[in-house]
């Protein structure tokens, strides 16, 4: 009797292990995050089906599930309702952001910092600005900014017509009272045109400069459709299969998605991702800075990966060379460490990771795979012509 027992057992024991084993082998062939990867047949067949709901699943953490919108091409760009773009203000905005004239020592403009040709930045760590100083943080690119629901990397302007504001009166950029660059603009008189063109009179007003700023950096700077636009929408072998299983590790293994999501490869939010050098001289709170809360430490906005091999160098202190300098770094689960000496002195401004962030264990093949996807989100460098002649 004890042994049919024992048997009884044992065969009741192994039923459940192999309903385990189907269970976990259906969820591998579904797609589910963990689990086997389907082949790179099924997966570009998946992702170019021009169907969201046959991708695979999200590798999300939980705390991203609630306001989580998948990657994909980017929606239609929003516009204020009291800045509408038209021709004329789109050009007056491309003069008065190549016009060195708005600054201080009249020799530095907008394009200085944000060049087209260099990726909307200028590709240094930090930009020179007034009186050759550095400034302190990376210049970031302009690419299709007019998307950010925030601007520069901790947030501080709520608008691209607030944040075409800062960069005039910072004492490191341009220099500029805004009451004396008012009175600039309004003293060359070939301006006065284009501000009726623009806006209906010639009255030239601080508003107007940043409206018609905020127009030329919402339009003109917007990315064309990339490889990965085509290949969702339905062209399926425009990717290479190293692209296809990058995509696919974007949004599992690799965890990417968890920040850079929606279709422009950022959730606009902020996250701590141990890179605020706490206690170095190049130490930097980020959104803290703006906000005074302690939670905000270290935090700083998800930059779009769109174009994001024509950007470097990387991150807000520009200190990463290379972009797979970046993925290495978050392969190792972004290691932050604090110098022991502040220790006791500034606990309370003791930066935290977020927690969305962990050591990944990506293989060679499978970072090469990664950033051979990011050159599929990024275009051919346009050129744009700078205005030769400005209004006297």
């Amino acid at each position: 009797m004890t042994t049919t027992t024992s048997y009884l057992r044992s065969a009741k024991t192994i039923t459940v292990i192999l309903a385990v084993l189907a269970t976990v082998l259906s969820l591998s062939f579904s797609g589910k995050s963990g689990s086997a990867d389907p082949g790179i047949d099924e997966l570009r067949q998946r992702y170019s089906s021009g169907d969201r709901n046959k991708w695979p699943a999200p590798d999300l953490d939980e705390s991203v599930k609630a306001a989580f919108k998948d990657i994909g091409t980017l929606p239609e760009m929003p516009v204020p309702a009291d800045n509408p773009v038209n021709d004329a203000k789109k050009e007056l905005g491309k003069f008065l952001f190549y016009d060195p004239r708005i600054s201080v020592s009249g020799q530095i403009a907008c394009a200085s910092c944000h060049d087209p040709q260099l990726g909307w930045g200028d590709g240094k760590r930090f930009a020179f600005g007034h009186d050759r100083k550095l400034g302190k943080r990376n210049a970031m690119t302009l690419f299709n900014t007019g998307y950010y629901t925030t601007l520069f990397w901790d947030g501080r302007a709520g608008s691209l017509e607030h944040q075409a504001q800062f960069p005039v009166q910072d004492h490191l950029e341009m220099n500029q009272s805004l009451a004396q660059l008012e009175k600039k603009v309004k003293k060359f008189k070939g301006y006065r045109p284009m501000f009726k063109a623009a806006f209906g009179s010639e009255d030239i007003s601080l508003d107007r400069v940043f409206k018609a700023i905020a127009t030329f950096e919402r339009t003109f700077p917007v990315s064309p459709k990339s490889r990965f636009d085509l290949f969702v929408e339905g062209k399926s072998d425009i990717l290479t299969d190293e692209e296809v299983s990058g995509l696919h590790l974007f949004r599992t293994k690799a965890r990417c998605i968890n920040c850079h999501n929606t279709g422009l490869f950022s959730d606009n939010q902020f996250h701590n991702d141990g890179q605020t050098l706490f206690g170095s001289e190049n130490e930097d709170l980020g959104l803290y800075n703006v906000t005074r809360q302690l939670g905000d430490v270290g935090k700083f906005r998800t930059p779009s990966l769109r174009e994001v091999t024509n950007t470097g160098p990387w991150m807000h202190h520009g200190n990463f060379p290379t972009l797979k300098d970046v993925v290495l770094f978050y392969n190792l689960g972004n290691p932050a460490p604090v110098q022991k000496k502040y220790l006791g002195i500034r606990d309370s401004l003791l930066p935290k990771t977020s927690p969305i962030l962990r050591k990944l264990q990506l293989k060679d093949e499978e970072i090469r795979a990664l950033l051979a996807f990011l050159q599929s989100i990024t275009t051919t460098p346009r050129r744009l012509q700078p205005p030769v002649d400005f209004p006297k």
